[in-house]
């Protein structure tokens, strides 16, 4: 029914949602807490219950819990939190390949930079949105692009996000990967998809009226198919032979 995540297809959203998950059960225990001790304090200070309540000033041994246990708390959610963000934010020192994306209102561009000979001969190409009356069965509506980046599954990849006019994001939330683009920068994500299949995303930042018409969209194959598909799909749209 569209409830919680996505299917994690990367390390990064699998630790993203175990973090979640505990995170949650913290709040559950905290939620049960709270709400007992709220009704109990309703059912034994109702003004028909006990008309002329004690005058309790305050209690010892409550204090002492709600100082120490809000306390301890938040250093079982920091541990795993640090180590994920840390983990989140180391780059492959010697990445397979590198993807460079340049978003554009709205659309994208992709530069496979490890194929590029020389400016003249790159191995370059826009990803456009499939208008909705060109769309085939199956196909989802502002999801779907003409051409979509092809990388190699169980591969550890380099994406370099810059924009050529706006700010954007490049996020993808099956992949875990939500890197913000600012005009005149670099920025690098690393990302390693562990199994096929066809990955959707949007640009998440204000770029502007109709930025959610900015799909993005990564389908991961086999890694003795890459090479095929690079040759089959991509490369002719260089005008390479």
């Amino acid at each position: 029914w569209q409830l919680g995540f996505q299917d994690a297809t990367t390390p990064m959203m699998q630790g993203i949602i175990d973090l979640h998950h505990d995170i949650f059960f913290f709040l559950i225990l905290i939620l049960f807490f709270v709400s007992r001790i709220l009704v109990r304090a309703l059912w034994h200070f109702h003004y028909q219950k006990n008309p002329i309540p004690q005058r309790i000033v305050h209690g010892t041994t409550i204090e002492i819990l709600r100082t120490i246990f809000p306390s301890i708390i938040p250093m079982f959610i920091a541990i795993p939190s640090f180590a994920l963000l840390y983990s989140m934010d180391e780059v492959v020192v010697d990445p397979a390949m590198t993807i460079k994306a340049i978003g554009h209102q709205w659309y994208q561009t992709y530069e496979y930079s490890d194929y590029n000979s020389s400016d003249e001969q790159s191995l370059t190409f826009d990803s456009y949105t499939i208008p909705e009356d060109d769309l085939e069965l199956g196909q989802s509506h502002l999801l779907e692009v003409d051409n979509r980046v092809v990388v190699p599954a169980k591969t550890h990849l380099r994406i370099i996000v810059t924009p050529a006019d706006v700010p954007y994001s490049w996020a993808v939330p099956s992949l875990g990967v939500k890197c913000d683009a600012v005009p005149g920068r670099l920025n690098q994500i690393s990302i390693s998809v562990q199994r096929e299949g066809v990955y959707y995303g949007q640009c998440s930042e204000i770029c502007g009226t109709n930025h959610a018409f900015t799909p993005i969209v990564v389908e991961a194959v086999p890694s003795k198919d890459y090479g095929s598909r690079v040759s089959n799909q991509l490369i002719p749209q260089t005008g390479e032979a």
